[in-house]
C-alpha cells in the first residue's frame, strides 16, 4: 500500500511540473514567420497543389523522346546515389519504428539456478524463473520529442531521395542533349572539312592559272586545317560525354545513341511569374524545412532532460528461494515499484546539451532560408536564360539564313568573272557561315538544357 501510494505521488508531481512546463516541450513544429520570407512560405506551404504546373508534371511527360526516356528509366534502376538516398531512408524509417517502439514497457526473462551443499546438510537447490517489465512514463514528452524528430528525419531523407532522383533525371536529360548537339556539330565540322579539302586544292589550281597568290593558298590550307582541330576536339568532348553518361547508368563507358536533332521545349506556361508554392514543392527546400523540424524536436527534448523521469517496474515469476529459506515445491511471487528521478546537479551535461541544440536549430532555420533563397534563384535564372536562348536562337536561324545567301552569291559571282570577288572572299564567307551554324546549335543545346533546369527547379522528376 505504501508503495503504491508513493507511485501516486511521483505521478502527481511529474503531473503538476508538466502543467507548468508542457507548452516547451510538447507543442509541435511549426514554422517560424518572423520573417517575410518564411511567412510566405508557411501560408505557400498550406496551398492547394497545382497538379498541372510544371514542376508537378510526371517527368514522362516533359521528357517524350523514346531513346531519352529509356535511359532516364535505366538510371533509375541503377544509379549508385540513388541506391544509397533510397537506403537512408530505410536506415531512417528503422530508427523512427525504435522511437515509435520506445512507448512500449521493456520485457526480459531471467531464469538462474544454484546448488550449494554446506557441512552435513544434504544438497540443497535453488532456482528463480523471473519475468521483469519497466516502463518508462513519458510525464515531460522525452519520447514524444524523440519520436517526432524521428519523424522528420525519415520524411527528411525521403525528400533527399526525391531530390536525388530529380538531379539523376535531369543529369541524363542534360547529357543527352550534350550529345546529340555535340554530334550534329561534329557532323557539320566533318563535311565542311571535306569542302574545304575540295577548297585548298581549287586554290591550287587557281594559283596555278594565276588567278590567286601563294597567301591565298596558305590561308585556305590554314582554315582547314583549323576545322579539323575544331574536330578532334569535339571528338574528346563527346567522348568525355559518353563517360558521364555511363557512369549516371552505373555501367562500362560506351558510346550511347540519341535521336538526331533532339530537341526540347517549355510549355507556354512558363511565361508566367512562378508562385511560392511551387517553390515550396520542391524537394531539397522541404529536407530543409524536415531538417528544421528535427533540430526543433532536438531542442524540445534537450529541454525535457532538465525535468524527472518517473519509470515503473514490475517483477514476477516462479521460485523455490523465500528469504534465506528453501521451500519445496517453489510458489509465485511479484513486486511492483516505481521511481521518480529529478537531474539536481549534471556538471553542466544538460544545460550544454541545450545550448547546442538551440544554436543547431539556428543553424537549420539559415539553412532553411538559404534553401529557399537559392530555389527563388535557380528559377529565376533558368527562365532567363530559357527566354533569351528563344530569341537568340532566333536571331542565329536568320544569321545562318543570310550567310547561307552570302555564300550562295559570292559563289556565284566568282563563277561568273569579270567582278571583284575574290575566292577568299567565297572562304570567308564560308567560315562564318560554319561559325553561326555551330552558334545555333549549341543556342538549342542551351535551351533545351534550360528547360531541363527549370523543371529540376521547381521539383520536377517525380
Amino acid at each position: 500500500m505504501k508503495l503504491h501510494s508513493n507511485i501516486i505521488i511521483a505521478a502527481a508531481t511529474a503531473v503538476g511540473l508538466t502543467a507548468l512546463t508542457g507548452c516547451n516541450m510538447y507543442g509541435k513544429f511549426k514554422m517560424p514567420t518572423d520573417t517575410p520570407l518564411t511567412a510566405d512560405y508557411a501560408e505557400a506551404r498550406n496551398a492547394e497543389i497545382d497538379s498541372a504546373a510544371f514542376g508537378n508534371l510526371r517527368w514522362q511527360e516533359v521528357f517524350t523522346d523514346p531513346v531519352l526516356v529509356d535511359l532516364i528509366y535505366q538510371a533509375l534502376d541503377n544509379n549508385k546515389d540513388l541506391a544509397n538516398a533510397k537506403l537512408n531512408v530505410d536506415i531512417a524509417h528503422a530508427q523512427l519504428l525504435g522511437a515509435k517502439l520506445s512507448y512500449l514497457p521493456s520485457l526480459a526473462f531471467t531464469p538462474n539456478g544454484a546448488g550449494a551443499k554446506y557441512a552435513s546438510n544434504p544438497f540443497g537447490w535453488t532456482y528463480q524463473l523471473p519475468l521483469a517489465a519497466s516502463w518508462e512514463i513519458d510525464i515531460f514528452g522525452k519520447l514524444l520529442n524523440t519520436k517526432r524528430g524521428a519523424a522528420a528525419a525519415y520524411r527528411q531523407a525521403e525528400d533527399y531521395r526525391q531530390a536525388v532522383r530529380s538531379q539523376i533525371i535531369a543529369a541524363v536529360a542534360n547529357c543527352y542533349y550534350t550529345i546529340a548537339s555535340l554530334e550534329s556539330q561534329l557532323t557539320l565540322n566533318r563535311r565542311t572539312a571535306e569542302l574545304w579539302s575540295e577548297s585548298v586544292q581549287t586554290m591550287k589550281d587557281l594559283k596555278l592559272a594565276g588567278r590567286v597568290n601563294e597567301a591565298a593558298v596558305v590561308q585556305s590550307t590554314a582554315q582547314y586545317y583549323s576545322i579539323l582541330s575544331s574536330i578532334t576536339d569535339l571528338e574528346v568532348s563527346l567522348h568525355e560525354m559518353n563517360n558521364t553518361m555511363s557512369l549516371l547508368m552505373n555501367v562500362m563507358p560506351q558510346t550511347w545513341i540519341v535521336s538526331p536533332d533532339a530537341d526540347l521545349i517549355a510549355p507556354e506556361i512558363l511565361r508566367e511569374a512562378i508562385p511560392m508554392r511551387e517553390l515550396a514543392a520542391r524537394p531539397d527546400v522541404r529536407a530543409a524545412e524536415e531538417a528544421l523540424a528535427a533540430a526543433y524536436y532536438t531542442t524540445a527534448g534537450a529541454r525535457s532532460a532538465f525535468y524527472p523521469g518517473l519509470s515503473i517496474t514490475a517483477n514476477g515469476g516462479f521460485t523455490n528461494l523465500l528469504g534465506s529459506m528453501i521451500v519445496n515445491p517453489g510458489d509465485w511471487f511479484i513486486q511492483l515499484a516505481g521511481s521518480l528521478t529529478a537531474p539536481l546537479f549534471s556538471r553542466g551535461a544538460n544545460i550544454s546539451r541545450l545550448k547546442a541544440a538551440k544554436a543547431q536549430q539556428q543553424q537549420a532555420l539559415n539553412n532553411f532560408e538559404y534553401a529557399l533563397m537559392n530555389a527563388s534563384a535557380e528559377v529565376s535564372s533558368a527562365m532567363t536564360v530559357y527566354e533569351k536562348s528563344i530569341e537568340k536562337t532566333a536571331y542565329l536561324d536568320k544569321q545562318v539564313e543570310n550567310l547561307s545567301k552570302s555564300v550562295e552569291i559570292t559563289e556565284e559571282l566568282l563563277s561568273l568573272g569579270g567582278t571583284s570577288t575574290t575566292y577568299l572572299e567565297v572562304l570567308t564567307a564560308q567560315q562564318s557561315l560554319l561559325a553561326s551554324q555551330m552558334s545555333a546549335i549549341a543556342c538549342r543545346r542551351t535551351r533545351a538544357q534550360s528547360v531541363v533546369s527549370l523543371y529540376q527547379s521547381l521539383g520536377g522528376g517525380r
